[in-house]
């Protein structure tokens, strides 16, 4: 419980990290934190010994696969969720993670073939309603909620085939992006855009510790991961939107006029649905 709550804590706390690194715009913040996430990741592999098996992983082209495109996506997710932070949408990227469950449910239906309960149909609608009056509240589609949602479900979908550890997993996928994210600060720097020492060392050290923020919660979620309950970490994942939300309201002071109000609340009507459904049917049965 203790891991799980770290884990879905600080990825809670991200925006007001991320919101220190307005200045250098989403994509060279992206660059830096798949940079420097790769370095924690090694110091973690080579800490736990686990040199091997993310050597086993590269010679896997199933999994390697499998994880350049997970690459892909969760760097989609990341930059998405940076600039959304970092231009005022702090209460949409809450959304996004909000909505995440309900698309999960729709790619096991879809990709996987799996049949939907009668409960988790009526999450699926209640879901489908919140977007419609989210889009009135907004005035425009919520594209922001949406890439991080769909991005982030599709994420887990495939890092649920791939079957690979956490921090195996993450070096494959830090690794892959690794050139281009290197070539883009290279690039930034020697054309004086970058700002990685432009702007002092308190600067560079967040840019720097992003990898830190960015793998810590992750090895705390794997730690979590094979000690509780599935349904536990179902409930627990509800904490980091949650304070994103709050922290959207009430330290940013985003704007939220009624029809968000509505539109949130459907989707937490629908999360409870789900959870509660899936709640029940992971309940142990009665001893006879």
């Amino acid at each position: 419980m203790l891991f799980g709550t770290v884990a879905y804590g600080l990825w809670g706390l991200f925006p007001l990290y991320w919101s220190l690194l307005a200045s250098p715009g989403a994509l060279e913040t992206l660059a830096h934190r798949m940079i420097w996430s790769l370095v924690v990741v090694a110091a973690v592999l080579v800490g736990t010994r686990r040199v091997g098996s993310f050597l086993l992983v590269l010679r896997n082209r199933r999994q390697f696969g499998l994880l350049a495109l997970a690459a892909v996506l969760i760097s989609v997710n990341w930059g998405g969720y940076i600039w959304g932070v970092t231009h005022g949408h702090v209460v949409e990227t809450a959304l996004g993670y909000f909505i995440g469950p309900l698309v999960s449910v729709l790619l096991g239906v879809f990709l996987l073939g799996e049949r939907l309960r009668r409960a988790q149909w009526v999450a699926v609608g209640l879901g489908a309603v919140a977007i419609v009056v989210l889009v009135v509240g907004y005035g425009q589609v919520p594209w922001i909620a949406l890439v991080l949602a769909c991005s982030f479900a599709t994420y887990g979908l495939v890092k649920k085939v791939a079957g690979v550890g956490a921090v195996e997993s993450m070096a494959v996928e830090t690794g892959v992006t690794l050139v281009p994210a290197l070539v883009y600060v290279v690039v930034l720097q020697a054309t004086g855009s970058g700002t990685f020492t432009s702007l002092g060392a308190g600067h560079t050290l967040l840019l720097v510790g992003g990898g830190l923020v960015t793998t810590v919660p992750l090895l705390a979620f794997a730690a979590a991961a094979v000690r509780v309950p599935l349904s536990t970490i179902g409930l627990l994942q509800y904490m980091t939107p949650s304070l994103q939300f709050v922290f959207g309201l009430l330290v940013f002071h985003e704007q939220m006029p009624p029809e968000r109000w509505l539109g949130f609340a459907i989707v937490w009507a629908a999360l409870v649905v789900l959870t509660v459904d899936g709640t029940r049917r992971r309940a142990p049965a009665p001893a006879v």
